[in-house]
């Protein structure tokens, strides 16, 4: 829906025309651009257009394959909106959905069409990301095509035949997925990145790009096509293979969580490097840091939340705002979990980052601070078209700080060229400091200019804050805000009514003044003290709202409420617990197919305060009830702002008490049931267990794996030594996960130890038997992921005259992002030593997932679910394989916490079930804790976590840090039997006692409905 129909703006055009301290009050009108391919999305040197309409593009980034659940993709995108977001940025990863050549899986979890729809059913827009190049994303190969890195030749991302064969195919599924779904169709797709961080030199990267360009464009995607500069570096802004729209990701605070709390510098060259760099685009910022990714035997993720946190998002995103950006995107704002073989070797298996939205999928702090910013950004069209007039450096035109500490301050100064809306954005100049500050500030508005504050006795930051001062502040149809020192979270119009919803904290003083309409009442109170000004030349009378800062929290206070106008405010926290979704309202200029977007489809919405969440609004018994939907927790009071004529309630379908305390406003409570309190966690037991590494063993047949016999590669590093032979996994079939590997020799007698190098990336692991005895592990926690040892070989165990067999079992731990993508992992060297007459290998045997990439049975989990371990290829950790007397394996009664038999190194398989029966309507969320939740035992143990056949976890016992593995409710039964196991490695010929046990993280009343199960069972496979 067009804001520029809105009453307001021919009176703010009037007052823009009598503001002399502007000097030229109308501005230029910029140049709209577009591809000449669409008018349906423009853009020019502010902002973009979708259908004539200016917009900020305030996103954030969701990797759905990191949910494998499709019913709980809306979940995330309806707590997006709900948080006030427009946007989600999407990868797809390659990987996943083409696992062989020729072989394309845009099927189940991994399908496109669910995204979009769910999208747009919740009323949000999508950043596509194809994978089709590297995503990074702390994904193995930065999401390529695992099979990419073995078959394609040369340097991958260039314009090469071998390159273009191998990509291109998956290009054409992408674009079937998405032409439909474009916004020019009524979709939710709203741009396309085309690749990810990369370098426009040689000329061979600069022409890949261009093709992909063109076969976008040949084929029907003419939404804008983007580009993510990994920083400051001026890559792809012009030139060959620069597309539409250039953009920067940035990550300030780096991801090293051992530092806790503390910060890097907070950037302040951004402005300068858009405008010498891009000024005739708007500035965008496809990644911003938005939580970290922790490492394995980091911190955890509470220490990264400490240096990523509320306080993070209040300094530097609204520093990201003074340096006029209109296209901000958060990395991530859901991380979710990379389950199966999806990390790279830095990553483990959760990948909560963080984020505003935790990997649970439940809320925190961060989430409530990201609703504040968003709503105001979504409040305030006068934000999306402003001109950068200057800050502390450069020094800024009519606007001083003054105060106690003025030199503290960090100040930049916005200003709208057609409302005369002024933007001050404040912050301590040293990002790190945690001082209480305060300053006072002189900002020019149509009064004059004007010292803030005016009556209390400062303006305060509470350490790591910001604050935007705004001056001459439209809202609704027609209000007028002259100044304010408090926060906005909320301006618009509500039913009849202009609404303004500050926030501030409760222990800081606050002022803001306003030309107050209608005749109405205001709050009487020791906290709130008003002050009435003079008429101004531009005919309004201003009133100084002065809020007195005092401790506890101040609630929900009426500031002035009359027939034309309701004026809020509230302390920071009492403010995130409201929602103001967007309520389908269809009008005349409605945009087809976007009735469900704030904007575009509708600019109707309502006040309400108390739930957990709000998922959406409707209007029922012609306006007369508001019919919400959203999550409960607890009971809460519940308090609605909504048109006048609103006098009922339903809340998940079921009518709620309610009284009318005030013009649109009623009160009520929400009671929450007693299931959530019925949610019952079993315990884990009566495990049964079966040796998983038969092959170790003396004569064990491997004539079914595969020979490993090849004399060349295309993977980039090369063999340290051996005999010519290449022993990389991903040449034969198997690229992720465990694999083994058998060596075959006749001995002399000799032969005294191996001499191998074994890569299998940052903390790996590789254990060797000699004809069934243990010989050693080794490990790295390097980049470099690779370690070089002699095997000795005990006298007693080498079989002269005969063939002997050494076994490796190898951690495959993800191939690298950048540079070596192409990763050698396996044994990149292998001999024999000893003295006198040394046998050589006379074969060697590789064995990883059945059927490797080309042949894995399980098609719905996908690729990267299963490793090697026989437990995995024989398939018992799939729901219904049989363990009892019945079964073909010899498994036996044994808990999970005594370990292997015989405290020896090895690998064996645990195997049990658990009912969970949670109530319906209820969202649970669901971990499995190892050890007590301890980082780290420092037993000697590595453990594979199955549910229901989905390989949700691996647990490193000497390492860490990750201990608790959340499981989605979908992958999770919550209403029968689960299938729960445990490959356990035991790393050395010593005891591991590991521990499981269900957590319950979380549950509340709501929810998204019923989420479907699709767990595959069990049956025969054909085991080599």
């Amino acid at each position: 829906m067009q804001l520029s129909r809105d009453g307001h703006w021919g009176a703010y055009i009037l007052l823009a025309l009598a503001v002399v301290y502007l000097g030229t009050a109308w501005a230029a009108v910029p140049l709209r651009k577009d591809n000449n391919l669409t008018d349906v999305v423009q853009w020019d040197n502010y902002t973009l257009f979708l259908h004539n309409q200016r917009m900020f593009l305030y996103s954030g980034e969701f990797h759905t394959f990191r949910l494998p659940v499709p019913e709980l993709w809306l979940d995330i995108f309806q707590k997006m909106v709900a948080a006030g977001l427009n946007g989600a940025s999407i990868y797809i990863h390659w990987g996943l959905t083409n696992p062989a050549p020729g072989e394309f899986a845009f099927d189940h979890w991994r399908a496109l069409q669910p995204i979009f729809d769910a999208a747009k059913l919740a009323g949000i827009f999508i950043i596509l990301r194809p994978g089709h190049r590297q995503i990074n994303a702390e994904t193995t190969a930065g999401g390529l095509a695992l099979w990419s890195t073995s078959l394609s030749e040369g340097n991958v991302r260039q314009n090469t035949t071998s390159w273009n064969a191998a990509y291109q195919p998956y290009i054409s599924q992408i674009i079937s997925a998405a032409k439909p779904n474009q916004v020019i169709e009524g979709g939710p797709v709203l741009l396309l990145q085309i690749d990810n961080e990369y370098s426009q030199t040689p000329e061979l990267n600069a022409e890949y790009f261009a093709d992909i360009e063109e076969q976008y464009r040949a084929n029907g995607i003419v939404v804008p096509l983007t580009y993510n500069d990994p920083g400051e570096r001026k890559q792809f802004v012009n030139g060959t293979g620069a597309p539409d729209l250039y953009g920067l990701d940035f990550y300030p605070n780096h991801f090293n969580c051992t530092n806790g709390s503390r910060w890097e510098p907070v950037p302040t060259d951004f402005h300068q490097y858009h405008t010498e760099t891009d000024p005739n685009r708007p500035f965008y910022l496809p990644e911003f840091q938005g939580g970290s990714h922790d490492y394995w035997g980091g911190p955890g993720y509470e220490r990264c939340r400490e240096r990523v946190g509320p306080d993070f998002e209040d300094v530097f995103y609204k520093n990201n705002w003074a340096s006029n950006v209109k296209l901000h995107s958060v990395y991530m704002f859901y991380g979710g979990t990379n389950w199966g073989g999806i990390a790279y070797p830095g990553a483990y298996t959760s990948y909560d980052y963080s984020a505003a939205i935790k990997e649970t999928r439940l809320l925190w702090e961060k989430y409530d601070e990201m609703k504040r910013q968003a709503l105001f950004v979504r409040s305030s069209p006068s934000l999306r078209k402003t001109d950068w007039i200057g800050d502390s450096n450069s020094g800024i035109p009519e606007v001083s700080v003054g105060g106690e500490d003025a030199a503290k301050m960090f100040a930049t100064y916005l200003r709208n060229p057609d409302t005369a809306t002024g933007f001050v954005i404040v912050r301590q100049l040293d990002g790190n400091s945690t001082a209480d500050t305060s300053f006072n500030l002189t900002i020019p508005t149509s009064a004059g200019r004007v010292t803030l504050p005016q009556n209390a006795p400062s303006i305060q930051l509470n350490g790591r804050q910001s604050k935007v001062i705004l001056a001459d502040y439209p809202f609704g149809t027609g209000g007028h805000m002259l100044f304010s020192t408090a926060s906005v979270f909320f301006a618009g119009s509500v039913g009849s009514r202009d609404v303004l919803f500050l926030f501030g904290d409760a222990a800081q003083s606050h002022e803001v003044s306003l030309a107050l309409t209608g005749h109405g009442t205001r709050m009487r109170s020791d906290r709130v003290s008003y002050a009435t000004a003079a008429t101004t030349q531009t005919g309004h009378t201003f009133t100084t709202i002065t809020l007195h800062a005092a401790s506890g929290s101040l609630g929900l206070l009426t500031l002035w409420d009359s027939s034309t106008q309701l004026i809020l405010f509230a302390d920071s926290v009492t403010a995130a617990a409201f929602w103001a979704p967007a309520v389908r309202a269809p009008a005349p200029d409605t945009v087809p197919g976007l009735e469900a977007y704030w904007q575009f489809g509708t600019n109707t919405t309502v006040l309400v305060g108390g739930p957990n969440l709000v998922r959406n609004a409707t209007f029922e018994d012609d306006g007369h009830t508001l019919a919400l939907r959203g999550d409960l927790n607890v009971s809460v009071p519940l308090t609605v702002i909504g048109p006048e004529r609103v006098g009922a309630v339903k809340w998940n379908g079921k009518r709620v008490s309610v009284r009318k305390t005030g013009r649109g406003v009623l009160e009520g409570r929400l009671e929450i049931g007693t299931a959530v309190e019925e949610v019952k966690v079993p315990k884990l037991g009566g495990w049964r267990f079966a040796d998983s590494l038969p092959e170790i063993r003396e004569g064990y047949d491997d004539s079914q794996w595969v020979v490993a016999d090849h004399t060349s590669t295309n993977i980039t590093i090369p063999p340290a030594f051996g005999d010519g032979r290449v022993l990389y996994g991903c040449d034969y079939g198997f690229c992720a996960n465990n694999i083994l590997w058998r060596g075959h020799f006749n001995a002399s007698g000799s032969e005294t130890g191996a001499n191998l190098t074994i890569n299998g990336g940052t903390a790996f692991a590789a254990s060797v038997w000699l004809n069934g005895i243990f010989l050693k592990t080794v490990s790295d926690l390097s980049a470099t992921g690779e370690a070089n040892a002699i095997f000795a070989f005990p006298p007693s165990d080498i079989h002269p005259g005969q063939e002997n067999v050494l076994t490796v079992l190898q951690d495959h731990m993800g191939n690298d992002e950048g540079q070596n993508q192409k990763s050698d992992r396996g044994i990149r060297g292998f001999a024999l030593v000893g003295d006198g007459n040394i046998a050589n290998f006379s074969t060697w045997k590789v064995q990883g997932n059945l059927g490797g990439y080309t042949g894995f049975p399980d098609k719905v989990r996908g690729v990267l679910n299963e490793g090697g371990l026989f437990a995995e290829r024989s398939g018992w950790h799939l729901p219904g394989f049989v363990t009892d007397s019945s079964s073909l394996v010899n498994f036996t009664p044994r808990e999970l916490s005594a370990g292997l038999p015989d405290d020896l190194a090895g690998v064996g398989f645990f195997t049990t079930t658990v009912v969970l029966d949670v109530p319906a309507g209820i969202d649970a969320t669901f971990s499995f804790e190892f050890d007590g939740g301890a980082q780290h035992t420092g037993e000697a143990y590595r453990a594979l976590l199955f549910v229901n056949g989905w390989k949700f976890g691996k647990r490193v016992g000497n390492l860490g840090p990750q201990s608790r593995f959340p499981v989605p409710p979908g992958v999770l039964d919550h209403h029968g039997r689960n299938t729960v196991a445990v490959a356990l490695w035991a790393l050395e010929n010593q005891a591991v006692h590991p521990t499981l046990e269900l957590i319950l993280e979380g549950a509340v009343e709501g929810g998204v409905g019923p989420i479907t199960l699709n767990n595959p069972g069990w049956s025969r496979r054909a085991v080599v």
